[in-house]
Order: C-alpha cells, then structure tokens, then sequence
C-alpha cells in the first residue's frame, strides 16, 4: 500500500480566487508544509500565483508537490462546453507544467437543492462530456481525469455514481472519491471504496457531523449553507469510519492520494493550522502513511 497524503485550500476556506476571508496564499501554503503534508491541490485559479514559474518555486521551497486541481461546470448541457473547454485546457497546462497526474471534474450544484435527476438526453452529454474531457486531458497533458461526487449535483448518490461508473470507460474515466460528501447524503464511502476501489486511485478525506447532518436535513438547508454551519468535521471526529477505510485500502493494496478536503467557509484565520496538524497525527496514527 503506498497513499499519498496531501491537502486542499478548501481545509483552509479557501473558495474563490480573492477573498478578504480566506488567508493569504504564502500563509496557505506555509502552514500545509507546516502540518505535515507533502502534496497539494491548487484550488480556485488565481489564488496561488498564476506565474508558472513562480508558483514552482514556492512549492519547492517547501518541499511540497502539485496533486491536482479542479474544472468546474455544467457538463450536461451542450452550450456550457465552449467555457468547460477552455477551463480545462488552461488548468491542464498548468498541472502538466507542475508534474501533477490529476485533472479533478466537479459538476456544477443546484442552490435549491432540488433533488437532481438528470433526463436521459443530459445523461448521455454529460458521459459524452466526461469522456470528452479525458480524451483533451490524456492527449494534451498526459493527465487523467477524475468525476468527483458533490452534494447539491447530479453527483452525488451513490446510485448515479453506480450508474456513470458502468456507463464510462474504466480506461479513460476515474473518480475521486470524496468521503465526506457520499456520507453527507447518506451513502457509506466503506463500501463504495471496497466495490469499486479499481476506479478510485484518489480521495478526497472528511467527515460529517451527525447531529449537524441531521439539522440539515430535516429543514432542507443548502448544502453551501450547511458548509458555513460546520457540517464537516474532522475526520477522526465525524460519522465516517476511517479506520475500516484504512483497512480496505490495505486490503485491496491501495497506491494512489489521500487529499484532507475539509470545506469550511468562511474560517478565521487562526482555525485550519491546528485542525490540519490533528489530522495530520490522526491520519498517521490509523495507518495512512
């Protein structure tokens, strides 16, 4: 078994590329080498430098590496391709500039968080999309892309995960587990991960507040709503059962990365450090490297 530990912005409350809220990039970046980790996502563009050769210079003098980086949209409508395109291209360019393997596909969320069922004609142009994607990505970049299950999406029940993972070549189409939001919508990420850990080389690590949880979901709260309410705890505090996902991963040989995705927004500054040096321990302590 050989994982990768890493971390998000996201654990730092960072969303969006500028934000009186979210703490400056160089502190960001220190306090993940801080606590211990060695692999990164990039988050929202513009939030690191965008200066390629500088943003290579500030992770190696910390001694941390690119894991990957996020495309955004709507990949079930035709007439989102043209900006989808573009988005994918340029975070391409610059995952492949860092060495990173990873292209991340996030499907846009619905505020009113209607449940999501997508009719047959959008189900066929979101798998169109999909292997769309990873063809430009393999081709151009050499990167391999992941579909991430999101709460507030077409993504997020484990039925439609089932049902693009039997409908997307295993060869070209991934997925980065997030566990924290399959458990938000009361999936079980254990079994998820034992079914069908040979699509899965990459997760994204948080848990759930059960009693949170539950508020949320007897009054129907959004789920961005519910981020700012602390819905998503640290791992060693929540409902999901990292300890058995420990040992699926053992059992099936797991080699591939762990990324701490902690969404918490807005934070105060002084708040991520601590948390991410307790899952840091927390995470070494259960055997995840």
């Amino acid at each position: 078994m050989n994982i990768r530990i890493g971390t998000a912005p996201d654990s730092w409350g960072v969303w969006f590329p500028s934000d009186p809220h979210q703490p400056p990039w160089s502190r960001f970046l220190d306090e993940v080498a801080g606590a211990g980790y060695e692999w990164v996502e990039l988050g929202p563009y513009g939030y690191l430098p965008t200066d390629l050769l500088a943003l290579r210079a500030e992770l190696n003098r910390r001694g941390l590496k690119a894991a990957s980086a996020t495309v955004h949209g709507r990949f079930e409508e035709p007439e989102a391709w043209p900006a989808v395109q573009q988005q994918a291209l340029a975070v391409g360019e610059r995952l492949a500039s860092l060495g990173a393997k990873f292209m991340v596909l996030i499907a846009d969320g619905y505020a009113d968080q209607t449940p999501t069922q997508l009719g047959a004609e959008a189900h066929r142009y979101l798998l169109d999309t999909l292997h769309k994607l990873a063809a430009l990505a393999q081709s151009k970049f050499g990167l391999r892309v992941l579909v991430h299950n999101h709460g507030g999406s077409y993504l997020e029940h484990e039925a439609q995960l089932e049902a693009v993972l039997a409908q997307t070549d295993p060869n070209q189409v991934a997925f980065c587990l997030d566990t924290g939001w399959l458990a938000y919508v009361g999936g079980d990420p254990v079994t998820f991960m034992r079914r069908h850990h040979a699509r899965i080389p990459y997760l994204h690590l948080k848990s759930v507040d059960p009693a949170i949880q539950k508020r949320v979901s007897a009054e129907n709260i959004p789920a961005v709503t519910a981020v700012g309410l602390g819905v998503f705890c640290e791992p060693a505090l929540g409902a999901v059962d990292f300890p058995a996902l420990g040992a699926v991963l053992q059992d099936v040989n797991f080699d591939g990365w762990a990324i701490v995705e902690q969404d918490m927004y807005p934070a105060p500054f002084d708040k991520p450090l601590p948390i991410a040096k307790r899952t840091r321990a927390y995470l070494r302590d259960i055997g995840f490297g």
